[in-house]
């Protein structure tokens, strides 16, 4: 489908590619490194600022609450933002090094105001407008430069592999993953201890620049071949002016087209309206079949936001049960709620391994990619029936019982949800970098990101409109304080549902596709 401008490479020089010398598992190694301490800065970040918020700037706990979750999502969502502009303006390479930069510009900014008392309010007052314009500075200053890391990063590691490679592409995901998991735990166990949160994070990142910039020799570059939203713009107006158009000419600009179309592509035979922008000499064929390959994409993006609701309840609701459950381990330490995710993460660092060993006596074709990415969603339906479960176990001995149970009981939620969140988003990326068209794949890697951002807006909104029709009806289920009274079983029950017909509409896609 690609034309052979789109898919050269070249060297940070400018210059003409060497396979051997350019490309491979080395600078593809680089970049797993590098996104280990990304994440470990970006997971330190997250958990820390709900304090930092509430200590030293003095909001509420809700505020806090709602101010964290809006920056998690909104640095997912601006993946979207940093994938376009890595395919098409600037070399994959040149838009993590900039947004990188900014990243850690942003965090400049918090060490500054945190180590200044007068950009920090007195007492209990509320912040200024000076003051909370330099937080939100920094704080969403760190929200673009991690959504523009997040998608350069992974689609430049898969650019150090042909395309014929796929075995090698399929590994490099499977360890860019295990990076990442890495990373995670490397924050929640180590960073842990870290008070400065902040200029160790500044550290962090200078180094995984650092790293970054000393593989430049070794790497393949991706060509920017400009904005593919605006081709995909023309190609939707062309085919709207052109759809009265006769279809014995749209047969002829095809035949015409010939060199310039690849008719073994999957989706040749699907949204056929779109051929009639062929009609407009200035639309090639490539621009249709590429147009018609990115939105084949977005019903298999669309399926997964559902399961990146469930996955949000880890950081709200989870936390909350366990805070009212026995978290002793002996008479003088009670285990953090959060230590149960190093578990979960620690299972996961073994899963890996074990699936690379496992997948290798299996062809990885896109079907193979589909069908990882359906296993996680029926994981994350499981999940929530597990955690209804739990929860009205707990409720019922703390009621009835006055007793509270283990906390290792949520244990199970958190094994599958985590699961769930990475053999979904691995597949997801895995599969959208092999099925986008070369030109569009930060952005189509992105998606996978932006799922996880969307899903943590869902479930704002669900457990909003819950409320708002429980309350009408007879009593929140999510109402107030205490959680004893509060009908949390049932939202995960709710849950359960939406996520089971989820799959059954992701398996229609998925066989569509």
């Amino acid at each position: 489908m690609e034309n052979e401008m789109e898919e050269k490479f070249e060297d940070w020089r400018g210059k003409e590619t060497i396979p051997g010398k350019h490309g491979g598992i080395r600078p593809a190694s680089i970049a797993c490194v590098v996104e280990m301490l990304h994440m470990m800065v970006s997971i330190t970040i997250g958990n820390n600022m709900v304090l930092y918020f509430m200590k030293a700037m003095h909001y509420s706990s809700a505020e806090a609450a709602n101010m964290v979750t809006n920056f998690i999502g909104t640095s997912y969502i601006l993946t979207l933002f940093g994938g376009f502009v890595a395919d098409s303006f600037l070399t994959r390479s040149t838009t993590f090094i900039i947004f990188c930069f900014i990243e850690i510009m942003g965090l400049f900014v918090l060490t500054f105001q945190a180590h200044n008392p007068s950009l920090q309010p007195d007492g209990n007052k509320s912040p200024s407008t000076l003051q909370s314009t330099v937080l939100y500075t920094g704080v969403y200053a760190i929200a673009i430069g991690s959504g523009g890391t997040r998608p350069s990063l992974l689609a430049h590691g898969g650019d150090q592999f042909d395309s014929r490679h796929q075995s090698l592409i399929s590994k490099f995901f499977n360890w860019y993953y295990f990076s990442i998991c890495f990373g995670w735990l490397m924050a929640v166990t180590i960073m842990a201890w870290i008070k400065d949160i902040f200029n160790i994070s500044i550290l962090l990142l200078a180094i995984a620049l650092c790293i970054f910039a000393a593989g430049l020799q070794l790497y393949r570059l991706k060509l920017p071949s400009g904005s593919p939203l605006t081709r995909i713009a023309n190609v939707f107006i062309s085919a709207a002016r052109n759809l009265n158009g006769s279809i014995l000419d749209v047969e002829m600009m095809q035949s015409l087209t010939s060199t310039d179309n690849n008719n073994n592509n999957i989706h040749h035979n699907k949204l056929k309206f779109l051929d009639k922008a062929l009609l407009n000499k200035n639309i090639s064929a490539t621009q249709v079949e590429e147009t018609r390959t990115f939105l084949g994409l977005l019903p298999i993006f669309g399926s997964t936001i559902a399961m990146n609701c469930c996955v949000a309840q880890l950081l709200t609701f989870t936390v909350q049960q366990g805070m009212t459950m026995d978290r002793k381990i002996s008479p003088s330490f009670e285990i953090p709620v959060s230590s149960l995710s190093v578990i979960s993460i620690i299972f996961i660092l073994t899963l890996i391994p074990l699936y690379e060993l496992f997948s290798q006596r299996i062809n990885k074709t896109s079907s193979f990619a589909l069908k990882r990415i359906g296993l996680g969603l029926a994981l994350s339906s499981v999940s929530m029936a597990v955690a209804a479960i739990v929860e009205a176990k707990r409720k019922y001995q703390a009621v009835h019982n006055d007793f509270k149970i283990s906390v290792f009981w949520l244990l199970f939620q958190y094994l599958m949800l985590n699961v769930s969140d990475i053999v979904t988003l691995g597949g997801m990326q895995e599969f959208f970098y092999r099925e986008a068209p070369a030109s569009m794949r930060s952005i189509s890697i992105a998606l996978g990101w932006c799922s996880t951002g969307m899903g943590f807006f869902l479930s704002s909104l669900l457990v909003e409109v819950t409320n708002a029709i429980t309350g009408r009806l007879a009593h929140q289920w999510l109402g107030g304080e205490d959680l004893n009274k509060s009908r949390l079983e049932l939202f995960y029950v709710l849950l359960c549902v939406v996520n089971t017909l989820n799959i059954l509409n992701y398996v229609f896609w998925a066989k569509k596709y």
